[in-house]
């Protein structure tokens, strides 16, 4: 097998549905976890905290120790603790405390989940492609798939095969980041930064002023994304009444497909389109989504524009990431591993803002989703509020 610059491209596709994988297929057993180790919801949902507690981690460790280590030995340990973890997932419960053993494999895979998310779009940057805006784009919609992927598949296995199958499948996943391991250990990789030049240290990115223009515009951006989506499918419930099972197909699929949709569109025509005027219309539409979903008189309508907004956010996070390489040119790892962090917060914040604001206003969810409006105002204020040329971000 011959492996070029295309092989890089597919396997940075492929990384992300990895990380897809790892942040969705456990959440998909978490009643299972409860009726089988008898371990209680409250305790469980921990897995989630932790999981995203090791990923920050991650990211702030990745702003040091990267560079020293190299891009290839880095992204090759990302996939085999990704794979070991799912492994570890079926295997170690049976072994020892249920929930410690969850724990273990849920930090391991999310290891190799937060090395991911900070190593891949940096690889996919230097891989020479035409328009790295819309490749950019188009490798981030691949975690919408990946997520689509792992629901679909995953439900049609439990409905074929029982819901006690699921070790089996856990090693199935496995196979992909094992896979995509060795991959990544022949195919070229170019350093972020080039030979002779020294990427921008910690310091020097939080004096610089279009940094924090940039990391506020991350935070906004996975704010405006998990607003939403982490509450679709309890929106779906309440708001139509059904299971579930519907609810999860009404919600955060619907959620995923729209904003994988965008992504892929923006990938394909991407050349023709400019990344500034297409994030400033997504801003808009984004505003428009929350005010529908909050404001609809009728639940169908709201949940259409649960869809608007998977749509409208697809190109905010990539698309941030896109200026951040032109407009800092030697950020280096730091800056693509900070800005993963911001984004990571951001994801934190938005949802907890709907959880807290619901609660408020009695469980009304509509309210909540509305208090979070103000995360893509503030993104919209930064995206109209400097100057733009060529996709650059300026101050």
């Amino acid at each position: 097998m011959k492996f070029t610059f295309k092989t890089t491209i597919v396997s940075c596709f492929i990384a992300y549905i990895v990380q897809a994988v790892v942040n969705n297929f456990s959440p998909l057993l978490f009643i299972t976890f409860n009726e089988t180790y008898q371990i209680p919801l409250s305790q469980i949902t921990l897995l989630v905290s932790i999981n995203f507690a090791v990923q920050l981690t991650v990211d702030l460790l990745a702003t040091k120790y990267v560079d020293r280590i190299g891009y290839r030995p880095c992204i090759v340990a990302a996939h085999f603790f990704a794979a070991s973890g799912l492994c570890l997932l079926a295997i170690l419960p049976e072994y020892m405390e249920p929930f410690t053993g969850l724990m273990i494999a849920g930090c391991t895979y999310a290891i190799g989940g937060g090395l991911i998310e900070v190593l891949i779009s940096p690889i996919m940057e230097r891989c020479p492609t035409d328009n790295k805006e819309a490749a950019m784009s188009l490798l981030h919609s691949f975690y919408c798939w990946g997520h689509v992927g792992v629901v679909l598949i995953s439900t049609f296995f439990f409905y074929v095969m029982g819901i006690k199958s699921w070790k089996l499948l856990a090693f199935v996943w496995a196979l992909i980041p094992l896979l995509n391991a060795f991959i990544f250990m022949k195919t070229p990789i170019v350093p972020l930064i080039s030979e002779g030049e020294t990427g921008m240290s910690v310091k020097e990115l939080f004096a610089n002023k279009t940094f924090w223009l940039l990391l506020i515009m991350m935070i906004c951006a996975g704010a405006s994304e998990q607003s939403v989506s982490q509450w679709a499918s309890a929106f779906a419930e309440q708001g139509l009444g059904v299971d579930k099972t519907i609810g999860d197909l009404a919600g955060p699929m619907m959620f995923a497909i729209s904003m994988g949709t965008a992504r892929a569109i923006y990938g394909k025509y991407g050349e023709k389109i400019d990344l500034d005027r297409f994030m400033k219309g997504s801003t808009i539409l984004c505003i428009g989504s929350y005010l529908m979903i909050s404001m609809a008189p009728f639940p169908v309508l709201s949940l259409v524009g649960c869809s608007i907004c998977g749509f409208s956010v697809g190109c905010m996070w990539p698309g941030t990431f896109s200026k951040a390489s032109v407009a800092l040119k030697t950020g280096g790892t730091a800056m693509f591993a900070l800005l993963a962090l911001g984004g990571d917060l951001g994801c934190s914040a938005g949802a907890a803002v709907v959880g807290v604001a619901t609660e408020w206003f009695g469980g009304n969810m509509k309210y909540g989703i509305l208090t979070a409006v103000l995360f893509p105002v503030l993104l919209a204020v930064c995206l109209f509020g400097t100057k733009s040329k060529q996709s650059h971000v300026q101050i």
